[in-house]
């Protein structure tokens, strides 16, 4: 984002130092650059889940005299970077009628827009290229999403099922050992996962890492513990005014990627497609019209 400097840089570089508390703060205000110049230090403590106090004992743990050099160093970044899609987005924020359902609905459409537009940055779509890339080199995908993120996975496993066998859901424990077997040749699994993260997702791609395999991560921070394990990460924004994170952004990365791959072979994807739509036909697995209610 146009709005990250040094000092985003710096809370990235110095995450794992931090105490919790800390590393929950710093979080917040990694995933959400912009509301540091925008928002009062008391509003960004509450949306962090933290105390006040906590956001001066960060920026002193970075080495500023206090929160306010944090908040002037942000300023200076925006005023540099001009007001963009995200900015203009917060500051309608402050129009919305508050509590109204009018406002709320506003405000997450706002938002989604917003985190969409963010995908199109240059640097997550060059991220986007190489994870088509090394998923379209192997013979299988084996695609973890427990939880939340189960939905993302099992779409994105659907879509690639049209065009073929490639992609195996991980959804069985006992799988995946015998799946993530780099004795086996052209395997590589692509894990998505956001905070808080799934132990049995962190667990998919460390055995991935240990067995030696290309792993591909959909995930949501430049903290995220799947960083360091991934070969091609994307990250995708969660945030979200309602109590649940957004998962909007990572389904839109997995339908470009699905897109990416159905190009990468379009003469294949094509041919399975064509089996997959006389299959459906003779299933009739669609209704032709809408089936007349009976009267009486």
């Amino acid at each position: 984002m146009s709005q990250n400097g040094p000092l985003h840089q710096q809370l990235i570089d110095r995450f794992d130092e931090m105490s919790p508390q800390l590393q929950q703060a710093a979080r917040y205000l990694i995933e959400n650059p912009q509301e540091i110049a925008l928002r009062s230090m008391r509003e960004l403590a509450r949306n962090a889940g933290v105390q006040p106090a906590t956001m001066t004992r960060l920026a002193k743990f970075i080495e500023l005299s206090g929160y306010e050099d944090l908040r002037r160093e942000q300023a200076r970044l925006i005023r540099q970077g001009g007001e963009g899609f995200v900015h203009r987005a917060l500051e309608s924020d402050r129009n919305l009628v508050a509590g109204s359902p009018e406002g709320l609905a506003q405000e997450v459409l706002g938002g989604l827009a917003a985190q969409i537009e963010q995908l199109r940055q240059p640097q997550t779509i060059a991220r986007l290229t190489g994870a088509a890339d090394c998923l379209a080199g192997a013979r299988r995908i084996y695609v973890q999403g427990a939880r939340s993120c189960h939905s993302v996975a099992w779409q994105f496993h659907y879509v690639l099922s049209l065009m073929g066998e490639k992609t195996v859901l991980l959804e069985a424990p006992g799988a995946r050992g015998r799946c993530l077997d780099a004795r086996r040749g052209g395997r590589c699994p692509l894990v998505i996962a956001v905070s808080p993260y799934s132990r049995q997702s962190l667990d998919v791609a460390n055995l991935a890492r240990e067995r030696g395999l290309k792993l591909v991560a959909i995930t949501d921070s430049a903290v995220s513990p799947l960083l360091s394990l991934a070969d091609h990460a994307v990250l995708c924004p969660t945030a979200s005014p309602t109590f649940f994170h957004s998962l909007t952004p990572a389904m839109a990365v997995c339908e470009v990627l699905c897109g990416l791959l159905a190009k990468a072979d379009r003469g294949a994807a094509l041919e399975a497609l064509a089996k997959t739509d006389a299959q459906l036909r003779a299933l009739e697995a669609y209704a032709a019209a809408i089936p007349k209610r009976k009267i009486g």
